[in-house]
């Protein structure tokens, strides 16, 4: 049985998503959750979120949570824990598909308690973020810079992480990764890594 919050506002609440196997959990559209905390132990397929706004929220992922769409969602205040991979926040263009992003945002979240790798951030001022600092690492502006970035000798076949970023949506305005995940994935060591984020004024760690 799915469940469904919509079409309401909920504050200082705990809402728990469970993965039960017995249905999908749809967030929106046009819910609006204050200063709740929302405690994620589903996969990406189960969660469904629509445009929804997240104000001064703790949302704590209990389970990796993998190429989950968070743009259709406007997050303020918010804090993050737990794993996340490949996921997408902010505002991204009104033409991307699916229809509901261009209600997205991102402002004054923390993710200092967070694992994000292959995460990135759209239409948003990154200043305002919080970012997971070492051993996560976080590129900005990596569109701009990818010519830079290919230029670079990269150790092991960890290369692979900035060959395609001049293809991602032109709203991307930074990328994170978790170096333990990029070393042992492309045959390198996080120190090798380090050796050459050291040397970019545009990198966060």
């Amino acid at each position: 049985m799915n469940v469904i919050y919509e079409n309401q506002e909920i504050e200082g609440e705990r809402l728990e998503l469970i993965d039960n196997k017995e249905g999908n959990y749809y967030l929106g559209p046009h819910l609006t959750l204050r200063r709740c905390t929302v405690v994620t132990r589903v996969s990406a397929g189960w969660l469904h979120i629509r445009p929804t706004r997240f104000i001064d929220c703790t949302i704590q992922v209990k389970q990796e949570l993998k190429n989950h769409d968070w743009s259709s969602a406007f997050l303020k205040g918010c804090q993050f824990t737990g794993r996340l991979t490949g996921c997408d926040f902010g505002h991204r263009l009104p033409d991307d598909w699916p229809p509901g992003r261009e209600n997205g945002g991102i402002e004054d979240c923390d993710f200092t308690e967070a694992r994000l790798q292959a995460c990135r951030f759209h239409g948003c001022d990154m200043r305002t973020l919080r970012l997971p600092l070492w051993p996560c690492f976080t590129i900005l502006d990596p569109i701009g810079r990818s010519q830079e970035l290919n230029s670079l000798k990269w150790p092991g076949r960890s290369h692979i992480i900035v060959v395609s970023l001049h293809t991602d949506p032109p709203s991307t305005v930074a990328v994170t990764y978790h170096a333990p995940t990029v070393a042992k994935r492309y045959g390198t060591t996080p120190e090798e890594l380090k050796s050459v984020l050291e040397k970019l004024d545009y990198v966060v760690y």
